[in-house]
C-alpha cells in the first residue's frame, strides 16, 4: 500500500501493485506533509491546522488534533508519541493512542521541518534560525 497526501484535500491509500484506490480520507484543506505510518495508523497534518490519526486498513479517523496554524512538515513516530510541527510555532508532542497533547514547545518562528527522532531526543528547525534538541 502507498499513502500519500493531495493538494485536492484528501490523503489516499493505493495499492502499489495495481495502482488501485483502496480509500481515500477528506481534510479540510490541502496535505502537503508525507504521512508517517506506525502500528496500523496513518498520521499526516493539513493546511486545516490539524494532525489526522486514520485507521490505515479502513480509512476512518481515529482522532484528529487541532494546532492553531498550518500542519505542513511530516510528523514522526516513536514509543507511542507523534511528534510535529505547526505554523502556529510549536512543536507537539501527542499520544498516539489518545490523540491528547503531551507537551508542546514554542518557538519564535514557523515549525516548517519535520522533526528527526535519534539518541532519546526530538530535533527540529523553525524559521527563528535555530535547531532545537528536546528531551
Amino acid at each position: 500500500m502507498v499513502y500519500f497526501g493531495s493538494y485536492d484535500n484528501h490523503i489516499y491509500a493505493v495499492d502499489a501493485e495495481t495502482g488501485g484506490e483502496r480509500w481515500r480520507f477528506e481534510t479540510g484543506d490541502s496535505v502537503h506533509s508525507s504521512p508517517a505510518v506506525a502500528d496500523g495508523v496513518l498520521y499526516s497534518g493539513s493546511r486545516d491546522g490539524n494532525l489526522y490519526a486514520v485507521n490505515i486498513q479502513t480509512g476512518e479517523e481515529k482522532w484528529r488534533f487541532r494546532t492553531e496554524g498550518k500542519v505542513k512538515p511530516s510528523p514522526s513516530v516513536a514509543g507511542g508519541v507523534v511528534y510535529f510541527g505547526s505554523y502556529d510555532r510549536n512543536l507537539y508532542a501527542v499520544d498516539t493512542q489518545t490523540g491528547e497533547e503531551l507537551w508542546r514547545l514554542e518557538t519564535e518562528g514557523w515549525v516548517a521541518s519535520s522533526p528527526t527522532i535519534a539518541d532519546g531526543a526530538v530535533y527540529f528547525g523553525s524559521d527563528d534560525g535555530h535547531l532545537y534538541a528536546v528531551r
